[in-house]
């Protein structure tokens, strides 16, 4: 994953560390006072930097004065996340908050129970939406490890004028691979669809996969999937698109990558949560009229589906000073994403189903291209999330922060190995990881 320090030996240490740990739960006070006069809270370095604005010197604040502490807000890149929060586990010492932008189950363990908070948001701000709630609740232990307070749609990008100068959509993912390779030749302009070990393509791969049939595991979260025909097909599909549309630059591509790539006009088509298409807004304005938004591709019977492009949600370490305090501030952020999406320039959906009112309404409202965005508002029934249909285990956790499916793809577009044996091989690898969480 491009300069990420995050590497599969990093995950694996703190997945150790975090096994061995013991859950000790704590009680949400809604009126809790701190230890100390500070909350401190870890977090990504957002795409929209609009949302940070905000956040940092808005809403923190004003809830820090209300609550009477003081709030600090440290900002981790997207490629150290996952290190930081490693770190912070082995020492046993950091934030009272800590935000992932993918489920971490392996941490269950070494985090606060999160059920308290989950029953009182969605007593004030409506249901948990699906995916969120699948992705961040063990159904044995039955905890929440983890509060989700949003989800990122993954709408396709694309040049409009150009696919329109084929007489084609990007609507199924054969006639993305018939489309791109028609641009390529005729304009030299390439896909951009990474093949790499980040995050991007996790969900990107999920995406096709899912539209083909496939999937990692089944509904019981215990049996390994993903050797199965409809695998095959997509990768071949992946491997023909990049074949006859892609340079060799999406093996190397970190979670940026694809945004650069498609805001310097130099391709025609990516899968990203609207941060791309954004930045394009303000940079290049009237290239920005060119572009469009999709819903995700169909597979061969039709099936439409994407990953959410990110899927934010925050825990509570056991060693933090104020857990109680943490625990407030996610109710009380919750109870503000009306704020909260607004200055995410719709980027950041609720994961709540009631704590953004008229969320249609806003988006067919937006000021730059309300006809665009429109399509984000049904985007929650195609989305999904790691380890669909099952839930993300602790398994599922391992095998996307090492990489496992893009590692499948990379394989067979390089030439390494056939559709068929990497297939195999990616199900050796899972059987394994699960085998020894399984224990």
């Amino acid at each position: 994953m491009g300069e990420s320090r995050f590497t599969r030996r990093t995950f694996l240490k703190a997945a150790g560390v975090a096994a061995a740990a013991v859950a000790t739960p704590t009680i949400f006070v809604p009126t809790a006072r701190a230890k100390s006069d500070t909350l401190k809270i870890g977090q990504w370095t957002h795409f929209v930097p609009a949302f940070d604005e905000w956040f940092d010197k808005k809403y923190c604040p004003e809830w820090g004065q209300k609550n009477g502490v003081k709030v600090v807000v440290d900002h981790i890149s997207v490629n150290d996340l996952r290190a930081r929060a490693a770190a912070e586990v082995s020492a046993k010492k950091g934030h009272d908050l800590f935000g992932f932008l993918d489920p971490p189950p392996a941490y269950e363990n070494v985090v606060v129970p999160m059920n308290d908070v989950v029953s009182e948001c969605e007593k004030k701000y409506g249901k948990l939406v699906n995916l969120a709630q699948r992705a961040t609740f063990n159904p044995k232990t039955k905890k929440y490890f983890a509060v989700s307070d949003n989800w990122v749609p993954d709408p396709l990008h694309y040049r409009k004028d150009v696919w329109g100068e084929i007489g084609m959509k990007p609507d199924t993912w054969e006639h993305i691979r018939e489309g791109s390779k028609k641009i390529k030749d005729k304009n030299g302009m390439p896909a951009g669809f990474g093949i790499s070990q980040e995050l991007d393509t996790n969900m990107m791969v999920r995406a096709l996969l899912w539209s083909y049939g496939a999937q990692e595991q089944d509904e019981s979260s215990t049996k390994v999937m993903i050797n199965s025909k409809a695998t095959v097909e997509a990768i071949k599909l992946m491997t023909a698109i990049y074949k006859e549309s892609e340079t060799a630059e999406v093996f190397t591509w970190d979670p940026s990558s694809n945004n650069r790539f498609f805001v310097s006009g130099k391709g025609h088509i990516i899968q990203n949560a609207i941060s791309a298409i954004r930045t394009l807004e303000k940079q290049n304005p009237e290239l920005a009229k060119k572009a469009g938004l999709a819903l995700p591709a169909a597979g061969p019977g039709g099936k439409r589906m994407a990953s959410e492009h990110l899927l934010h949600c925050y825990v509570v370490w056991q060693f933090g000073e104020n857990p109680e305090m943490a625990k407030k501030f996610i109710v009380d952020l919750i109870g503000s994403y009306n704020d909260a999406f607004l200055a995410s320039e719709f980027y950041n959906f609720p994961s709540f189903s009631k704590a953004v009112t008229d969320l249609k309404g806003k988006l067919a409202a937006d000021k730059v291209n309300p006809e665009e965005y429109a399509i984000l508002g049904d985007f929650e029934k195609y989305s999904a999330y790691p380890g669909y249909p099952g839930y993300t285990t602790a398994a599922i956790d391992e095998c996307f922060n090492t990489f496992v499916l893009p590692d499948m793809f990379a394989r067979v577009a390089k030439g390494e190995m056939s559709a068929e044996d990497s297939a195999k091989q990616a199900d050796a690898d899972m059987k394994r990881i699960f085998a020894k969480w399984n224990k």
